[in-house]
């Protein structure tokens, strides 16, 4: 029969176990938000870098990561496409993507929209980034995000990430790095992470995706089919939940981005996340197919 001290021993437990669920559900909602984004500004990655991404979104924050996916800006995301009336998810029976205009907002760089049709073969696609720390070379998964790596694919023809410095870093407890955003100036005091391509398209390859060591990812804000040109490359691994398209792997340029990581932010935003010291502008992007 249990004692009264057993008794006590318990409820110590319980306590225990609930202080930690609790920091354990903090943790993973300030990822999140780090990497959350959102084209008007979002404070996460994927928004703002979490809203700071707001895309690893769209602005600041990748994801929600990196708008970014967010690690995450502090800014708040803009309303987005919500999953009844946003873009609908690639159509095999007819080869088609859905990109939408964005109305949530926030500084666009216009280069028309993506052709809808679009192919699943070759099953993977070599892009690389001329950067001004060197090359970084991306296997982009073709067959199971078709219309991410199209959207890429026209993005970089026109030109799109020519001249553009990706604005936030997550440092060792947020190992990404977010870009994308056509407008970023990275010097720590611009509202970096809202700038966007005026379109968003659903989200793909969520199933079992993990943003470990090596990942392309992209930055959405909170909202489904709110993805848009940011993206968030990981240097680590984070927890994040399978919400932001794994659109790649990093074959190339993993020691740059270490270097990025190891010059620290000019200022921390509060959430371990900022500008990076070391810039990385991106000068060029090239994508080709591979059989």
């Amino acid at each position: 029969m249990a004692t009264g001290k057993d008794r006590q021993k318990q409820l110590a437990r319980e306590h225990y176990e609930r202080q930690m669920q609790r920091r354990l559900e903090r943790e993973q909602k300030s990822k999140r938000n780090a990497i959350i984004g959102s084209t008007v500004g979002v404070v996460i990655v994927v928004g703002g870098i979490v809203t700071a991404v707001a895309l690893l979104g769209g602005n600041d924050p990748a994801t929600e990561a990196a708008a970014s996916p967010t690690a995450a800006p502090t800014d708040t995301a803009a309303a987005s496409p919500s999953a009844a009336t946003g873009p609908k998810p690639y159509d095999a029976a007819t080869g088609t993507c859905d990109y939408v205009k964005d109305t949530a907002g926030g500084q666009v760089k216009d280069v028309g929209m993506p052709p809808a049709k679009v192919k699943t073969t070759p099953a993977t696609k070599t892009m690389t980034f001329k950067t001004n720390q060197g090359d970084i070379v991306v296997e982009l998964n073709n067959a199971k995000a078709p219309c991410t790596t199209n959207s890429l694919e026209f993005l970089a023809k026109k030109n799109y990430y020519n001249g553009s410095k990706c604005h936030r870093l997550g440092s060792d407890k947020f190992p990404m790095l977010q870009c994308g955003d056509p407008t970023a100036k990275a010097d720590g005091k611009s509202q970096d992470g809202s700038g966007g391509p005026g379109y968003v398209m659903a989200e793909e390859n969520l199933q079992g995706a993990q943003y470990k060591r090596g990942v392309m990812a992209m930055a959405k804000t909170q909202a489904p089919g709110s993805t848009g040109s940011q993206f968030f490359l990981v240097y680590g691994d984070i927890g994040l939940t399978p919400d932001y398209t794994p659109v790649g792997t990093i074959s190339k340029g993993l020691d740059i981005l270490d270097k990025v990581n190891k010059a620290g932010v000019i200022a921390d935003m509060g959430d371990g996340t900022g500008a990076p010291k070391q810039t990385l502008e991106i000068k060029d992007v090239t994508i080709a197919g591979k059989s």
